[in-house]
């Protein structure tokens, strides 16, 4: 019987291996978008990501034999456990090849170093929190996934349930063909939506703007507070700090097309926001970053399939919320709208609208009204330790 031991991270090299394994999960599996192992090691550093301000990680690895064939991070989330009253640690990063006892191991320790920190019950995945990349994937195996979504193996499934763990949420991702809208003419919209869309506007002496990037700081300001505002009696929800919405947003100030970036305000006051992205996943996926490879030369192969000979002819409708008082009064009508006049026209093909709460109704059959079929389904899981 082959030596299983799991080990805490602690140094640089360590983090490497804990980073790097990940390129050993997924050798063979086609649809797996790798990341820039720069922002994975940021992801980490206590000085560069603020969400250890409040927040804590411990990093584990499984060997084999001395080789490496699994890996989790538990995580203490300070602001969940003061938003929500409750004592819930979570586990993150989780990686492992398919070998059961390895994946159990390293369960075990996690929940562990959790109950150390007086944790009752243990939650996720999360990476590293319900702001980042969240749920694990249980549907729909056969697409990669979109910029900021993320991605595993379908044996993860077994192995999470086999492990005790059960659901407590599911998250949903829809898929729009945008040809049903009439491609770039975007002359089939609802007509429902565009009677909508244009009484509210009317009624309300709505305005609906893209984002200035000139007034950056000040636009992100205006963002967050709708953001935080609009999602806090969400299931799970926790208001990001400035910091971290300040940091959230310069990482995708690269990325990010400021036409897709919609604020409707009324008398000057922001109501309702929407963030769209391109699919910059698509691009990533033929720069294929690896550890072994020099980091500027991938990103300007990145550069070069998102810029040069541009291959992303998707996007993912990431955020769209209303303040309370002005729901009900057209203002997410008019934001689908609108995000669709400035989308369609640069020739996106593929839409994903991600990821909604199974609880959430309004927003579901909003989107199924709009045309939107479920094609991915994520899910948080959880133990009581």
């Amino acid at each position: 019987m082959s030596n299983l031991e799991i080990t805490p991270v602690k140094t640089k090299r360590e983090l490497m291996e804990f980073i790097s394994f990940a390129w050993d999960v997924y050798a063979e599996n086609p649809n797996w978008v790798p990341p820039l192992v720069s922002m994975m090691k940021e992801m980490f550093d206590r000085q560069k990501n603020p969400f250890w301000e409040h927040s804590e990680y411990h990093n584990l690895v499984a060997r084999r034999d001395g080789k490496v064939v699994g890996r989790i991070s538990a995580i203490v989330n300070d602001n969940h456990n003061r938003t929500h009253n409750d004592r819930v640690g979570f586990f993150g990063f989780f990686e492992v090849l398919e070998d059961y006892e390895a994946a159990e191991a390293l369960f075990d320790a996690a929940s562990e170093w959790l109950r150390t920190r007086e944790m009752r019950a243990i939650r996720g995945p999360v990476h590293p929190s319900v702001n980042d990349e969240y749920g694990l994937l249980v549907d729909g195996f056969d697409s990669p996934p979109v910029v900021m979504m993320p991605y595993n193996p379908p044996y993860y499934v077994d192995f999470i349930e086999r492990y005790g763990f059960a659901k407590a949420m599911n998250l949903w991702a829809y898929h729009l063909d945008t040809s049903i809208f009439g491609g770039e003419k975007v002359d089939k919209l609802p007509a429902k939506l565009v009677r909508v869309a244009e009484a509210a506007r009317k009624r309300y002496n709505y305005v609906v703007r893209s984002f200035n990037l000139r007034d950056w700081d000040a636009e992100v300001e205006r963002f967050k507070k709708v953001y935080n505002s609009a999602w806090e009696k969400n299931w799970g929800a926790v208001a990001m700090t400035d910091h971290e919405i300040h940091h959230l947003a310069d990482g995708m100030r690269q990325i990010m097309d400021p036409e897709l970036v919609l604020l409707v305000e009324k008398e000057g006051e922001v109501v309702g926001v929407s963030l769209t992205l391109p699919d910059v996943c698509q691009a990533l996926l033929r720069a294929y970053p690896r550890p072994t490879t020099w980091e500027p030369w991938t990103l300007l192969k990145f550069l070069w399939h998102l810029k040069i000979r541009p291959c992303v002819d998707g996007i993912r409708v990431l955020i769209l919320g209303v303040l309370e008082p002005y729901r009900g009064r057209g203002v997410d009508a008019l934001l689908y709208y609108e995000t669709a006049m400035a989308a369609l026209p640069k020739g996106y093909k593929n839409a994903e609208m991600s990821w909604i709460l199974e609880t959430n109704d309004p927003m579901n059959r909003a989107i199924e009204f709009l045309g939107g079929e479920v094609y991915k389904t994520y899910r948080i899981y959880e133990k009581p330790l």
